[in-house]
């Protein structure tokens, strides 16, 4: 016996599973039962409230050295973090732009943990129904089966995979192997002065730079100016650039807008460009059968970025990136080496996933989007869109029947800015309805974003969320013109 085996003789070996199962169970079903009534009762809480002293200083807490009593550990996570959440599972979050969750999914992250599997690649039963997700998301967008597709964190990284792929397809050279330096003229991307702030992190991240991507004009609905746009490229070509790809909005973040996709795609194709759509907002409007032909063209993209979290209501996080050319696809990501070559049999006779995007390691993100899929049916996702879409229409009707409120441009799908006008301009207009966004958030309420559009100040409505109520928007317009009354009476005396 050597040295090594003769100590590990002397010493008991460890492991985290518990000592005692029946304990853990136990308490394993209390967390469930927390957990279906923190949802049932979610409406009845405020959306978000201000953490305490104390409950902030608990993450301030040195690293624990010693164990501590699962049941100890579950009470402080359900004091702390469970007691004060961002709030976008409640019915009156309309932040930003954020899905609501939904229970089956939050059990589909639960077993997907449990079982385990790294989806870098292999042959095992999570890697086949991570393909099968990424086919009823090409089905879902009218892509041809032939596409190929990943799952990613979410849109911004949906994004920098489509964009990477358009890269690759039209440098001309073997940009893997040479740079980005060794691309002979400049490559130069498109897309609209609404695009999401990601795409100029895409443009650094793949060494092109943000003087890469010209943003062009918009017209009066917010959409990509097309003629502008014909403008830009016959510039650049005569510049000695290079246009590569252009960027459309299925869905802008500030208010929605949707650019004519089909316009795009048939100048893309007289350009000889790379056709891809930003989709995490609006893509999956496909699916809504009053709704659907708002997307129309996207259909003809060669790259697209969407976002199962959001009008899928899967829990954070899980994105798509859809690519109609599967070949340029694992082109522009595959590596093998030694250790992650197939074998004929076995488990690495499986589909290697990491060949189609930058991580290797990767969880579990499609048991989630499948379980709520197949309970609910892709068809009651499509009508949860409609609904959202008619609630933004119906909450733009309560503003304009409201002297008190203004509408910055009728929404498009689900997205509504509007605000307080008390006959205030400039700063002061902007500080009023900041003051009352803040306090709509404060009391717990709800939670709005703001925005800019057309130059001006908004405040901003997105409406992603199944578990809103048209009674929610009412509440929304009576409390806005409380609190803007209390403030600008306040203000004025």
């Amino acid at each position: 016996m050597d040295i090594a085996q003769e100590t590990l003789g002397l010493l008991a070996e460890e492991t985290l599973d518990p000592a005692d199962w029946a304990t853990v169970q136990a308490l394993s079903h209390q967390v469930i039962d927390d957990a279906v009534d923190y949802l049932s009762d979610v409406r009845d809480r405020p959306v978000w409230r201000e953490m305490p002293a104390d409950v902030r200083e608990a993450f301030a807490a040195p690293l624990p050295r010693s164990p501590a009593p699962l049941a100890d550990v579950y009470s402080e996570v359900s004091r702390t973090v469970m007691s004060y959440p961002m709030g976008n599972i409640h019915p009156r979050f309309w932040a930003w732009y954020m899905g609501s969750s939904n229970f089956t999914g939050a059990l589909g992250d639960f077993l997907a943990a449990i079982q385990g599997s790294n989806l870098g690649g292999g042959n095992h039963a999570a890697g086949l129904m991570d393909n099968q997700v990424v086919n009823w998301c090409k089905e879902m967008l009218g892509f041809p089966a032939s596409a190929s597709g990943t799952l990613v964190s979410g849109g911004s990284m949906a994004n920098i995979i489509g964009l990477t792929v358009a890269r690759n397809a039209k440098a001309g050279i073997d940009v893997r192997e040479h740079g980005v330096a060794a691309i002979d003229k400049p490559l130069r991307f498109y897309g609209s002065d609404q695009l999401h702030s990601c795409h100029r992190k895409a443009m650094e991240a793949l060494g092109l730079g943000n003087r890469a991507l010209r943003r062009i004009p918009t017209d009066a609905g917010l959409r990509i100016d097309i003629t502008a746009l014909r403008a830009a490229i016959a510039e650049d070509r005569a510049a000695g650039c290079k246009p590569a790809c252009v960027i459309g909005n299925a869905g802008t973040v500030n208010t929605g807008a949707i650019d004519d996709l089909k316009a795009l795609a048939k100048l893309a194709h007289e350009e000889d460009l790379w056709f891809h759509v930003d989709g995490c907002i609006g893509a999956l409007i496909a699916i809504a059968p009053d709704n659907a032909h708002r997307v129309a063209g996207i259909e003809w993209a060669d790259s697209v970025a969407l976002d199962p979290h959001k009008w899928l209501h899967a829990p954070f996080e899980v994105g798509c990136a859809l690519v109609r050319d599967a070949v340029a696809h694992r082109r522009t990501f595959a590596v093998t080496p030694e250790y992650l070559e197939s074998t004929p049999r076995g488990l690495a006779s499986g589909d290697w996933l990491h060949d189609y995007g930058l991580q290797t390691s990767r969880g579990f993100r499609a048991l989630k989007v499948w379980m709520a899929l197949k309970e609910h049916g892709v068809d009651k996702f499509g009508r949860l869109i409609d609904q959202n879409i008619a609630q933004a229409a119906y909450l733009a009707g309560l503003v304009e029947a409201e002297p008190s409120l203004e509408l910055a441009t009728p929404p498009t799908i689900n997205i509504v800015c509007f605000r307080y006008q008390p006959g205030l301009a400039g700063e002061a207009l902007k500080a009023l309805n900041t003051e009352i966004m803040l306090r709509l958030q404060e009391c717990g309420i709800a939670v709005l974003s703001d925005t800019t559009v057309h130059g001006q100040h908004w405040l901003r409505v997105a409406i992603a969320n199944h578990r809103t109520r048209r009674e929610d928007l009412d509440l929304l317009v009576v409390e806005t013109l409380r609190l803007g009354r209390e403030i600008a009476g306040a203000a004025s005396s």
